[in-house]
């Protein structure tokens, strides 16, 4: 079981155990916001709920300029697993503008792509191929970014990852 940590601003900063979550509330340095009534932590003469999302004490800024590297997972994660010429299937990724030709690794050139239309493609650009893009490839932001493990998030985490 994971638990949601978020800061003053109500912004999510990580993604930690329930143990540690639970030693944190226990020493006072967060509180609990939403807890797991149904799955109980007993100990030898104590039952706490179980933390799903607790706020910390200390005001924690999030820095807004945290840059999102580029890598294979993250593209293929931005575009959802989705081809950006067929919306198949992905399971590649493909530089819009060929490195051969000057392309650079990043959001902005790379997009999630099947085997299938990678291998047409090859070393030509869409317009060459008359291939149109499904969406403009562009960076993705949002806490959802940048705090790991926010990735698959649990429903009781929804209310505060509006903003994400």
């Amino acid at each position: 079981m994971r638990t949601l940590v978020l800061n003053a601003g109500y912004e999510p900063l990580a993604v930690i155990s329930f143990r540690r979550a639970l030693v944190l509330v226990m020493n006072q340095k967060a509180s609990v916001v939403a807890a797991d009534t149904l799955h109980p932590v007993t100990g030898a003469a104590v039952s706490y709920d179980r933390p799903s999302v607790i706020i910390l004490t200390r005001y924690v800024r999030i820095p807004q300029s945290r840059l999102i590297p580029v890598s294979r997972r993250g593209v293929l994660r931005r575009d959802a697993n989705r081809c950006a010429y067929c919306g198949r299937n992905a399971t590649t990724i493909d530089h819009v503008q060929p490195k051969s030709r000057g392309g650079r690794d990043s959001w902005e050139n790379l997009v999630a792509c099947c085997l299938a239309c990678n291998n047409v493609k090859g070393d030509r650009t869409p317009r060459e191929m008359g291939w149109t893009l499904r969406f403009p490839p562009k960076a993705p932001h949002g806490s959802a970014w940048v705090v790991r493990g926010i990735e698959r998030p649990q429903p009781d985490w929804d209310e505060y990852l509006v903003a994400a």
